[in-house]
């Protein structure tokens, strides 16, 4: 039997509660007390991944080194515990029963009739125990959806095997939401003890209840909870809102909630828990110095989870620079020649986000325009950079028509074109070019000196199409430099004007990278540069 211990992290009455905060807010106080750990997410989902998601269906799909296109909470594993995750810490229903299909068609199962019980749910165990090694002691499993969703039977199932088996190793924590009726002035717990009702049914009692709300919880909240779910009232642990996600340990802490998960695991947890940078990261945060309007342009800006990334980046590399970063979401569809000026005058920097297909193209081009000439901090991230050459083709080597052979065809000057190996890829799910691919640096350049003059980096990427290197001397004649460049098949990873006071376009995801207490480099660089621009303006 396993020594390792799992933590199962299952969620009630609605979703979105924060599930994913929860168990990444759980690993950084057991790391912060010693432990060696992990997180998976199991998805219940058909998909195999989420790679082939619009961000308005899932947010934004997150990338991993091993490049695993996965939910965006392993974005939230990553930079609360500074680990780096892969494929395996991220399983979908669909990738579940793909295991078991290919199994069955290769004979693995002759004989026996293929069922969801045992062989999914033992395919689910086994991806559950995938991760474990001499090096952990401990294991979160966060479970997506809600219980009593048809689709996360399966799940639940295996869940309960799984703690039947393991015993005293293993710990279930329920996730609900504790609604206040403005009317009745009061907290109701009705639907926490409906869904943990419906966890009871699949055979499982929750060892711990994290109970979401926006007000404290009384002691006589705490006692009718515990008394009607079965669980002691020091097992009722208040999640209570909030200003920022990042403040959720602490408040998690100061609840007893790692203290009492230790002690239910009889696992140790005397000593001193060490979290002082995260609380430095806070203070930080709390007292800026500085507020930065930072204008972000992409055509999904109705969905607060589509630049996840990229904006809990900005928020990482702001602390470090003791500034407040104010996220400004621009419509690329609303940016016209027109509007332009009138949209972008008061930014301190604008970063061009990544996405696909053509909606929102011109406004993007008109947005990279006005901050080239006018001097403005820019960023553009994959298809920001492919749109800045496109622009700067247009604009500046008078290429008329030129444009990206993902949006048009038979433009005249495919300045941005289909990478080779993809030009024969029929199947969209995980064909990309995926994850992380090293990139050398040309020396004595802003972007070399960002990343403290190291020759080589490694960052994650998410593309199909690349910089057309047959133009790569027009560009770079008028100003336009390649200058980070992938030693292997001579892409051009990182585009730049040097006379600029910072203006980058890189074809790789800088954000998937950064983390709570490593803020990327390139973040810290582009909010330099638009800090200085903050203090011309507000000094002027």
């Amino acid at each position: 039997m396993s020594l390792i211990k799992h933590i199962f992290i299952t969620g009630g009455v609605t979703s979105s509660l924060g599930k994913g905060i929860i168990a990444a807010s759980l690993g950084r106080l057991l790391k912060a007390r010693g432990y060696q750990l992990t997180i998976q997410k199991f998805d219940p989902y058909i998909n195999i991944d989420p790679g082939t998601m619009n961000p308005t269906e899932h947010g934004e799909c997150f990338v991993t080194a091993d490049g695993a296109e996965t939910d965006l909470d392993l974005g939230h594993y990553e930079r609360f515990l500074g680990i780096t995750t892969t494929q395996k810490n991220n399983i979908t229903t669909g990738r579940v029963y793909h295991q078991v299909i290919t199994k069955e068609r290769r004979g693995d199962y002759l004989g026996k009739t293929v069922q969801v019980i045992p062989h999914i749910t033992d395919e689910i165990k086994r991806n559950i125990f995938a991760l474990e090694d001499s090096k952990k002691d401990i294991i979160i499993t966060e479970i997506g959806g809600c219980v009593g969703d048809i689709e996360s039977l399966p799940f639940i199932e295996a869940i309960r095997q799984v703690k039947w088996e393991l015993r005293e190793h293993c710990l279930v924590i329920h996730l609900t939401l504790l609604p206040y009726l403005q009317a009745a002035k009061e907290l109701k717990t009705k639907p926490t003890q409906h869904s943990v009702k419906k966890l009871l049914e699949a055979g499982i009692q929750p060892d711990m209840l994290i109970c979401r709300t926006a007000h404290d919880i009384t002691p006589e909240i705490r006692k009718k909870i515990a008394l009607f779910c079965n669980v002691s009232p020091k097992d009722v642990i208040a999640a209570k809102d909030v200003d920022t996600i990042y403040a959720v340990p602490l408040h998690l802490h100061e609840e007893g909630f790692d203290t009492r998960v230790l002690q239910k695991l009889a696992l140790t947890y005397h000593g001193a828990i060490h979290l002082e940078d995260w609380r430095g990261f806070l203070r930080r945060y709390d007292a800026p110095k500085y507020m930065l309007r930072i204008g972000i342009i992409g055509k999904y800006i109705g969905v607060p989870d589509a630049y996840k990334s990229i904006v809990e980046a900005l928020q990482h590399a702001g602390t470090a620079l003791c500034c407040k970063v104010q996220i400004i979401y621009i419509d690329a569809e609303k940016v016209m020649a027109s509007t332009v000026a009138q949209i972008l005058s008061r930014l301190d920097g604008v970063l061009v986000a990544p996405g696909f297909g053509t909606r929102g193209i011109a406004g993007k081009i008109h947005a990279i325009r006005y901050v080239r000439e006018n001097h403005v901090p820019f960023l553009g991230i994959c298809l920001g950079m492919q749109c800045a050459v496109v622009e700067f083709a247009q604009n500046v080597l008078g290429f008329v028509g030129a444009a990206s052979t993902e949006y048009v065809q038979d433009t005249p000057y495919p300045v941005i074109h289909l990478m080779e190996n993809q030009q024969k890829v029929t199947q969209k799910g995980g064909s990309m070019r995926l994850g992380n691919y090293p990139c050398q640096l040309l020396p004595h350049t802003k972007v070399w000196e960002a990343y403290d003059q190291k020759t080589t980096i490694n960052e994650r990427h998410r593309h199909r199409y690349e910089f057309n290197t047959v133009y790569l001397e027009d560009f770079e004649q008028q100003g336009m430099r390649a200058v980070g460049i992938n030693p292997d098949h001579s892409l051009v990873e990182i585009m730049t004007l040097e006379e600029h006071p910072f203006f980058v376009g890189t074809q790789f995801h800088p954000e998937y990278q950064s983390r709570v207490l490593e803020p990327h480099p390139l973040l810290i660089a582009f909010l330099k540069s638009a800090l200085l621009v903050h203090k011309k303006i507000y000094s002027s």
